[in-house]
């Protein structure tokens, strides 16, 4: 469920002293679930979604839009993806 993958990369991002926050935007719908902000000052969006892993149009539009503002999105749909994400980060 998407629940529990997103309760998982809160949980992941805590660990990597990382904050995950809880991205609302009133009057705008379709952006994404989280804001990560992480102890090296990187700062990227992420959209956690179900197992399907499917972006509603809306959704994909917004997406689109952040990353022509040269904002970094990723769409996160696993427990594995959760951890290939933090793997990379601590790569970089």
């Amino acid at each position: 469920m998407e629940r529990d993958v997103e309760q998982y990369f809160v949980n992941e991002a805590k660990k990597q002293g990382a904050l995950a926050l809880k991205f609302i935007s009133p009057g705008n719908s379709g952006v994404p679930d989280r804001l990560v902000i992480r102890s090296d000052g990187g700062v990227e969006f992420v959209e956690l979604k179900s197992s399907t892993g499917k972006l509603r149009p809306l959704q994909t539009k917004v997406i689109k839009l952040l990353e022509y503002y040269g904002q970094t999105v990723t769409v996160i749909s696993s427990k594995k993806e959760v951890d290939r994400y933090w793997r990379l980060r601590r790569e970089c």
